[in-house]
């Protein structure tokens, strides 16, 4: 039986909520984040987005390219509230369902409650009780797999519906950019480049043992990919493999005191965040980014006993002489606890993680 997948993606979510919740702020330019400062910005609605802002760029940089730009407070709790709402709409045709963040999710509607055939019935049918109960807007993508789904929705922003059938899939995929890909970010793209990997087309044309040369263990993936094959499941509960949080600083810090200050805030953060989700692991990883933007971390796979504050700052102790001896100072700190020694999954993000730790996503 070929599987039929919805992803759902919403257009500039929480630009999106902030706008209809106040009617003054349609039409312009805006940015959810903390606009003095180190802010960063969180989300940019569709109209600060024509001129260049994007979620992740510092709010300095944004207001640079957009002067008339317009920030506002996150607003996470109801953020989530609304996302609530979101997978109610979701539920009243299937279960299964996989979230992604608050504003993305897969949905198998292979077996759907209302016994639709067609998925993109189901796909136009959500987008349209979203607009209609919440006045939001979502984008999506149908498809027989998770990736395909996934490019489909990005496809067409905003209030996008495509559907890549199978008998299309190779097609479509030969002609995407390799950026679009499931698991290529910036490094990975330009390592593609290097290699003259821009397209879909121009991976397919590489063997798996040719690709493991270059990108190890996601050579399998890539090449699967391709080729329009996904064979993952939507899984409706995630494990968490880690607890994490970072904080960007208002200003660097060089002193052994501020660090030290800043390692009792980061370990008190981390238990308060552990304790909350039951969560124990045994990787320790702490992360250091300078002012010029270099990034180190330092891991311990055999952190042990209680995930007290005390305990998680001793062993950052002992992860922070690890770290080379540096005259730059100090511009970000992270700690988490993982079950394995990869920090990339399920993390929480560092958006909200402003100097006094703003409520979680």
């Amino acid at each position: 039986m070929v599987r039929k997948i919805i992803h759902i993606d919403m257009d500039a979510f929480y630009a999106s909520v902030e706008q209809h919740d106040n009617p003054d702020l349609k039409g312009l330019p805006i940015a959810v984040g903390q606009a003095d400062g180190r802010g960063v910005v969180a989300a940019a609605s569709y109209e600060a987005r024509r001129f260049g802002v994007r979620s992740t760029m510092s709010s300095s940089k944004a207001r640079r390219m957009c002067p008339d730009l317009v920030f506002v407070d996150c607003r996470f709790d109801r953020y989530k509230e609304v996302s609530a709402q979101i997978h109610d709409i979701f539920h009243e045709y299937t279960d299964i369902i996989e979230p992604i963040s608050l504003d993305e999710a897969f949905l198998d509607v292979t077996n759907n409650f209302k016994g639709i055939d067609l998925a993109v019935d189901i796909a136009r049918q959500i987008k349209q009780l979203i607009r209609e109960r919440l006045g939001l807007i979502a984008s999506a993508g149908v498809s027989y797999n998770k990736f395909l789904a996934k490019i489909a929705s990005d496809y067409r922003k905003p209030d996008g519906l495509c559907v890549i059938p199978p008998e299309r899939a190779e097609e479509f995929v030969a002609k995407m950019p390799v950026e679009s890909f499931w698991g290529v970010g910036p490094v990975t793209a330009a390592k593609m480049h290097s290699l003259g990997i821009y397209t879909g087309e121009d991976l397919k044309r590489f063997s798996v043992p040719e690709l493991r040369l270059y990108f190890g263990k996601a050579a399998l993936q890539y090449y699967n990919f391709a080729r329009g094959i996904d064979n993952r499941p939507v899984e409706a509960c995630r494990v968490r493999k880690s607890v994490g949080c970072e904080q960007t600083l208002d200003a660097d810090i060089s002193s052994p005191e501020e660090i030290d200050r800043l390692l009792i805030s980061l370990a008190e953060e981390l238990e308060s965040r552990l304790s909350k989700r039951n969560f124990n692991g045994r990787t320790l990883t702490l992360k250091v980014r300078y002012s010029d933007f270099t990034t180190l971390t330092r891991s311990s796979s055999d952190f042990t006993g209680d995930t007290s504050a005390s305990n998680l700052l001793a062993a950052a102790h002992d992860l922070m002489k690890k770290i080379e001896v540096s005259d730059k100072p100090i511009r970000l700190m992270g700690l988490s606890l993982s079950k394995s020694g990869k920090d990339d999954v399920e993390k929480d993000s560092p958006l909200q993680l402003r100097i006094n730790f703003d409520e979680e996503l």
